[in-house]
């Protein structure tokens, strides 16, 4: 998955699922992981990477 596909699809995501999309995508990839698909997995956590960077730093 090129950088322009993952950033497109994190923040579709965010805007369909909200709060809940970073830790649904972090399940998937986990589960995909677990099921063998490394590179599944592996483009699952760049999304999760980029959906955290799309929602900044924790505010207090």
């Amino acid at each position: 998955m090129q950088a322009m596909e993952v950033h497109d699809y994190a923040r579709k995501l965010l805007m369909q699922r909200g709060a809940n999309a970073i830790a649904e995508a972090a399940q998937k990839a986990a589960s995909l992981e677990e099921d063998g698909s490394a590179q599944e997995a592996a483009d699952w956590r760049r999304i999760v990477d980029a959906m955290k960077q799309m929602r900044g730093p924790h505010q207090s």
